[in-house]
């Protein structure tokens, strides 16, 4: 279990993490979302004492990490794809972390084929892809079977079967017993993956709660319907709380009533539906909405950008 209660961190003037206070509980993937510049690696270094919070206060498993005598074995950590020495062998690389944090050597060859290492186990690490990077900084993570994972944007560089591969890694680890915390900024991953998400912006808690919920709450679910007559449907959902816009092929966008009622108001009408499906928001669609205030750097519009190059 991860808890973090008041964390503050002041470079100088710059208010990186604002106050955060959350706890991550063992058995489900928890994702930690944010904008660029939200404060999340800053957050993650402080819950692994790399860095000191200005205020404020992070434990893992009920101690700070900083305390632990054996501290692979409590948490294992992403925060840097690229931080093997580029000289070492993928190998001797884990080899050598397992030898000065007192981790038997057998543990090497299998974390080193649980991240499917094993014919580039003797390469140099610094021949290696951003792909097989990711895959020894995990291998590395995991290296003392620790009850508690951390990991900061860990499908970079991951082909469509290595994002499958840590998304089944992610679940099982979870159903293991153990706490899974992860960045990511591929939201349709994340909502796939993740049961529970953490959302901050400019350093400040914005939501913490089940995925689910987190779309509902960002965003009103909509009615898609196609009938044999339309129109006449359509006069008879328009309420003053609905909003009903028609599509292409007839079909109807409604907000404000659900399928149910959509269906019982069409039977009383005599108007035979043909489809009526319920539209749910996405997560990116639900994190676009939730942090919108939140972005510290944002570009201009593409379309102004195109237009104000054309008239140059």
């Amino acid at each position: 279990m991860i808890e973090v209660r008041g964390l503050t961190k002041r470079y100088g003037d710059k208010l990186a993490v604002d106050g955060l206070t959350f706890t991550v509980r063992p058995g489900v993937v928890t994702g930690f979302l944010g904008p660029n510049g939200a404060g999340k690696s800053t957050t993650m270094r402080m819950i692994l004492g790399l860095d000191a919070p200005t205020s404020g206060a992070a434990t893992v498993n009920g101690r700070p990490y900083r305390e632990y005598r054996d501290p692979l074995r409590e948490a294992g950590a992403l925060l840097e794809a690229r931080s093997a020495h580029p000289g070492r062998s993928a190998y001797h690389h884990l080899l050598s972390v397992a030898q000065t944090s007192g981790i038997r050597r057998s543990r090497v060859d299998e974390v080193i084929d649980a991240v499917g290492l094993r014919e580039a186990a003797r390469r140099r690490a610094g021949r290696f892809s951003l792909g097989m990077g990711q895959r020894l900084a995990i291998a590395t993570a995991l290296l003392g079977d620790p009850r508690t994972v951390i990991l900061d944007e860990p499908l970079n560089g991951l082909d469509t079967e290595g994002i499958r591969w840590v998304r089944s890694l992610l679940r099982s680890l979870a159903a293991e017993g153990r706490t899974v915390f992860v960045s990511s900024h591929l939201m349709n991953e994340m909502s796939v993956t993740a049961e529970h998400v953490i959302v901050i912006g400019r350093g400040r808690l914005i939501a913490d709660t089940s995925t689910a919920d987190f779309i509902a709450r960002a965003s009103r679910s909509t009615v898609r319907v196609r009938a044999t007559d339309p129109g006449a449907l359509a006069a008879v959902l328009r309420g003053p709380d609905v909003t009903v816009s028609p599509g292409p092929d007839g079909e109807l966008t409604i907000t404000g009533l659900s399928t149910d009622q959509v269906g019982t108001a069409a039977r009383a009408a005599g108007i035979t539906v043909l489809e009526l499906v319920t539209q749910q928001a996405s997560l990116e669609e639900a994190f676009t909405a939730m942090t919108r205030d939140a972005v510290e750097y944002r570009a201009p519009a593409t379309e102004s950008a195109a237009t104000e190059g054309a008239q140059r």
